[in-house]
């Protein structure tokens, strides 16, 4: 019997999310009347402005990863070599981005950093990008941290360090050459899901008026029918794909640790 449940409650899951993307899918094929074309995939692909966007979004999603693994990575572990005691707290600072509406942080970014304020941010277009990134960051915070966290779990970081401090090794030597290397598949999940975050936010992007792929997704849903469609299925192959990224990495996690 509870199989009987389990295989049903699979079969809902798999109904749920693969009707509507074949819906999806079989719409934004049917551009060209009475036959199945790609065209409105070759419209938004020829798209100077999608050119634009999802290059302006790729640019800020490596930005993104890599402010937040200099941030996180020495983070974490420092929290896990000396100080263990702020574990909870640190997890907790880190899960607030779940329950604070981006359109929150957004708005708190723009009183602050004001073109009136003390630091103007948004007064240029680098600042404001800087703005973006760093709100970017806040969203994958709990995500990125977890998966540095957990990586860090799975070595004696204490045994490593105190190797690396007795053959003359100073802190970043430690973490660049020792630590970073042996949590590297934890980063790169961590960066993944951080991309996928970053290429579909919406909110921040527009409120910050900035050349993003979500804004664009946007105003391409709002005056076409079959090229937002088209944009749909493969943006979710692309969430997909850095998905599948993650469970290629763990498993050669898995295989690594194995071999070990």
């Amino acid at each position: 019997m509870k199989k009987f449940w389990a295989w049903g409650a699979l079969i809902f899951g798999l109904l749920y999310f693969i009707l509507p993307l074949l819906g999806m899918t079989n719409f934004s094929l049917k551009m060209r009347r009475g036959v199945y074309s790609f065209d409105a995939y070759a419209v938004v692909l020829g798209d100077p402005r999608f050119q634009e966007t999802f290059t302006y979004s790729i640019l800020m999603a490596l930005a993104t990863i890599i402010f937040g693994v200099l941030l996180v990575v020495p983070t974490a572990y420092w929290v896990r070599l000396k100080l263990p005691g702020l574990r909870p707290y640190i997890e907790f600072i880190t899960l607030l981005p779940l329950v604070i509406p981006a359109i929150v942080i957004v708005f708190g970014y723009i009183r602050l950093y004001n073109t009136s304020s003390w630091l103007p941010l948004t007064g240029s277009i680098t600042g404001t990008n800087i703005l973006l990134m760093f709100g970017y960051a806040t969203l994958s915070l709990p995500y990125m941290y977890r998966s540095v966290d957990t990586g860090l779990r799975s070595i004696d970081i204490a045994t490593l360090t105190e190797a690396a401090q007795s053959l003359g090794a100073g802190w970043t030597t430690i973490l660049a050459k020792i630590i970073l290397p042996n949590v590297l598949v934890a980063v790169l999940s961590g960066a993944f899901l951080t991309f996928a975050i970053v290429i579909g936010e919406f909110t921040m992007a527009a409120l910050l008026n900035r050349p993003a792929f979500g804004p664009y997704m946007q105003l391409l849903g709002a005056n076409r029918a079959y090229e937002p469609a088209a944009l749909a299925v493969m943006s979710f192959a692309l969430t997909w794909g850095c998905l599948g990224l993650i469970q290629l990495v763990s498993r050669f996690q898995k295989g690594a640790q194995s071999a070990a």
